[in-house]
C-alpha cells in the first residue's frame, strides 16, 4: 500500500487521522492563501485542499496526500485565523446567537488524479456574554483557529446545535477523507489489522 501524507501542520486534522487508525507522515504545505478576486467560500476552500495535496505529491510522488482547509463562514464572509486578541473577540461577537457554516474541504493527490470533497456544516451559537468572550480570547484558543474558535476545546459550550460533520467542524470531514482514500485504492478499513505503528516524521 503506498505511503500517506498529511499535508497539514494542523495537530486537528493529524489526530483525526489517527482516530480512523491510519499511518501517516507530515509534509506541511506552504502555499497561497489569498481569496481570489469574488472567489465564493466553498470554491476557495476546495481549491486551497487541492493546491495543498497536489504541492506535496509533487514531492512525494510514490505517496497518497491529504490536503484540507477550513472556512468559518458568516452571511457570505469568511472568517479567517484572528490576527490578534481583539481580532478574536469581534469574530465572537459577530458569531453571538447566529447560525454560521463551517467548509471543510479534503482533497486526496495520487499518481494519477486529484479528488476532492467538500462538507458543509451548520453551525449555532447561543448568546455570550462579554465576559465569557474575553476570557475565552485571554485562553489564547481562539489564536490558531477559522472563525476565533474551536468547537473541540473550550469553545465547545458556545455551540447549542450542530447540523452536519463534527469532525468537519473541528478540521477533517472523516467521511468523505474515507470515501476519497478508498477511491485511491487505500480503504481506511484495511489499515485497521496492521501491526505498523503510526508514526509521524
Amino acid at each position: 500500500m503506498e505511503s500517506i501524507v498529511l499535508a497539514s501542520a494542523s495537530p486537528r486534522r493529524a489526530e483525526l487521522l489517527r482516530q480512523i487508525g491510519l499511518c501517516f507522515k507530515i509534509r506541511p504545505a506552504d502555499i497561497d492563501e489569498t481569496p481570489g478576486a469574488g472567489e465564493s467560500a466553498l470554491h476557495y476552500v476546495e481549491r486551497l485542499a487541492r493546491e495543498k495535496a497536489l504541492a506535496i505529491q509533487a514531492k512525494e510522488p510514490n505517496s497518497i496526500v491529504i490536503g484540507s482547509d477550513t472556512s468559518v463562514v458568516l452571511a457570505g464572509r469568511i472568517l479567517g485565523k484572528p490576527r490578534h486578541g481583539q481580532d478574536a473577540a469581534d469574530m465572537l461577537r459577530q458569531l453571538s446567537g447566529t447560525t454560521h457554516q463551517v467548509m471543510t474541504a479534503v482533497a486526496i493527490a495520487s499518481k494519477k488524479t486529484c479528488e476532492s470533497l467538500v462538507a458543509v456544516t451548520d453551525v449555532r451559537f447561543r448568546r455570550l456574554s462579554h465576559e465569557e468572550i474575553d476570557a475565552y480570547v485571554a485562553s489564547d484558543e481562539p489564536m490558531d483557529k477559522a472563525g476565533g474558535y474551536g468547537i473541540q476545546g473550550r469553545g465547545g459550550i458556545f455551540v447549542e446545535e450542530l447540523r452536519g460533520s463534527y469532525s468537519a467542524v473541528v478540521g477533517l470531514p472523516l467521511q468523505e477523507t474515507a470515501e476519497l482514500l478508498a477511491g485511491a485504492g487505500c480503504p481506511v478499513w484495511e489499515t485497521w489489522n496492521s501491526r505498523q505503528e503510526s508514526r509521524n516524521e
